[in-house]
C-alpha cells in the first residue's frame, strides 16, 4: 500500500509538472510568436558572388570623361579589337587635352545569387570611375565580370538606366538622383555556375542571423525531435545536423523538412535610437532598476515691440524708433516620477509618456539611464 502511494505520489507530481511545463510553453508562445527555422538562419555555403569588372560605356551626350583613364582604356579596347596604333599616335592620345565626350569607364557589379544557372541573366550596377558627369543615354560595352578567384563567370553589356540627371539651362540646373550610377536592367548573362555544396562529409550547417546561444539551442531541440541525436549546437552561431542514414541519397528533402520547423528565437534587451529622425525601437526585454525621473524645461523669450518717439509740433525735432524689449523667462514645473525595479517596457514607456516627453528627450534619458546602470539593455544610437 505505501508502495502504491509512492507511485501515485510519483505519478501525481509528474503530471502536474507536465502540465506547469506545458503552461509554461504556451505563455512563452504567446510573448514570442515562432518562426520557420528558414526565415532566421542560413546554410553554410549557400551565399552569394559578387562579380567586378571593368568596361566602357559609350554614347554618352557630352558627359564623358576626360581623364587619363579614359584615354588609355580606349585605346586598350581598340587595339584588343584589332585597331592597331603606332607608337607616336599613341603617345599623342596620352598627350592629348581633348575631352572624351561620349566615353566613360565604368566599374561593373553583379551580385550572382547561389544556384544560378549558365544563360539565366540578371541586372548589374555600373559606376564611373572617371570625370563623367553622368551615364545617361549610355551603352556599356560587352564586359566579363569576374569572380574572387580571377575566373569570369558572366558577361554584361546593354544600354544604362539612371532614372536621374541634370536638367535645366544657363542660369539654373535641377538634379535628380545620381546620375554617375545605373543599372543594366537583366544585362548580365551567366557563363558559368558557380557550385554550391552545403553538406560536407553529410553535416549541414544552419548560420544563425543574429547569434544567439538560446536560439542555436532551441533549433537544436527541434532537429532533434524530427531526427532523435542528430543536431548539436556548435557555437551560438551555428547548428550542426547530421543526415539521417536512411535520407542520405536525397538530403535536400531533410534539410526542407528542417527549415519548415517553427522556433521561438530568443533576442537580447535592446534600445535603438536614431538621434536624426527621433525614433526609438524598445525590445520586450528591457528591464529598469527602481530609478527617479524628473523632466523640466526653462523657456525663454524675447519679444520686440520697437515705439516710434513723435518730437511736440515745431520744436524742430526729428521722429526716431525707439527700440523696446521686453524678456520673460518660464520654467516648467518639473515632473519626478518613480519607477519601481524590474519594469517592462510598457510600463517605462507609459511613465515616459506620463512625462509628456518628445523622441528627441527620449533619446537622452534613455542614455542617462544607462550611464546610471538603471537600464538592463544595450543601447544603441545611430
Amino acid at each position: 500500500m505505501d508502495c502504491l502511494q509512492l507511485i501515485s505520489d510519483g505519478l501525481r507530481r509528474a503530471i502536474v509538472a507536465t502540465l506547469l511545463l506545458l503552461s509554461s510553453l504556451s505563455i512563452a508562445a504567446a510573448d514570442s510568436p515562432s518562426v520557420r527555422v528558414k526565415d532566421i538562419t542560413t546554410l553554410a555555403g549557400e551565399h552569394p558572388n559578387v562579380l567586378t569588372g571593368t568596361g566602357l560605356v559609350v554614347g554618352l551626350p557630352g558627359t564623358g570623361g576626360s581623364s587619363e583613364i579614359t584615354k588609355r582604356f580606349a585605346m586598350q579596347l581598340n587595339q584588343a579589337l584589332g585597331q592597331r596604333a603606332d607608337p607616336l599616335l599613341r603617345e599623342n592620345i596620352r598627350n592629348s587635352q581633348e575631352k572624351t565626350k561620349n566615353m566613360s569607364v565604368v566599374m561593373v557589379t553583379l551580385t550572382l545569387p547561389p544556384y544560378a544557372k549558365a544563360g539565366q541573366r540578371f541586372d548589374v550596377i555600373v559606376a564611373t570611375q572617371d570625370d563623367a558627369t553622368s551615364l545617361n543615354g549610355g551603352l556599356l560595352l560587352e564586359t566579363t565580370l569576374s569572380g574572387a578567384d580571377g575566373e569570369v563567370y558572366a558577361i554584361a553589356s546593354g544600354p544604362i538606366s539612371t532614372n536621374g540627371g541634370e536638367f535645366g539651362g544657363e542660369a539654373a540646373t535641377v538634379t535628380k538622383n545620381i546620375a554617375t550610377t545605373g543599372r543594366v536592367p537583366r544585362g548580365a548573362i551567366v557563363e558559368e555556375e558557380i557550385p554550391v555544396n552545403i553538406c560536407e562529409s553529410g553535416v549541414v550547417k544552419f548560420l544563425v542571423n543574429r547569434p544567439q546561444l538560446e536560439t542555436a539551442r532551441r533549433i537544436a531541440t527541434a532537429m532533434n525531435e524530427l531526427c532523435p541525436r542528430c543536431a548539436r549546437v556548435i557555437d551560438p552561431a551555428a547548428v550542426a545536423v547530421r543526415i539521417p542514414r536512411e535520407m542520405s541519397d536525397d538530403p535536400t528533402e531533410f534539410v526542407a523538412m528542417c527549415q519548415d520547423l517553427m522556433v521561438q528565437p530568443d533576442t537580447n534587451a535592446y534600445v535603438i535610437i536614431n538621434e536624426r529622425t527621433g525614433t526609438i525601437i524598445i525590445g520586450k526585454d528591457v528591464r529598469l532598476s527602481e530609478v527617479a525621473i524628473t523632466h523640466g524645461n526653462i523657456i525663454i523669450s524675447t519679444v520686440e515691440s520697437p515705439e516710434v518717439s513723435q518730437p511736440a509740433p515745431f520744436s524742430e525735432g526729428e521722429t526716431v524708433v525707439v527700440p523696446r524689449t521686453s524678456t520673460d523667462v518660464v520654467e516648467e514645473g518639473g515632473t519626478i516620477n518613480v519607477i519601481d525595479s524590474n519594469k517592462s517596457v510598457h510600463d517605462l514607456a507609459a511613465s515616459l509618456n506620463a512625462l509628456g516627453v518628445t523622441p528627441r528627450d527620449l533619446s537622452s534619458i534613455f542614455q542617462m539611464l544607462k550611464e546610471s546602470g538603471a537600464l538592463h539593455a544595450e543601447v544603441e544610437i545611430r
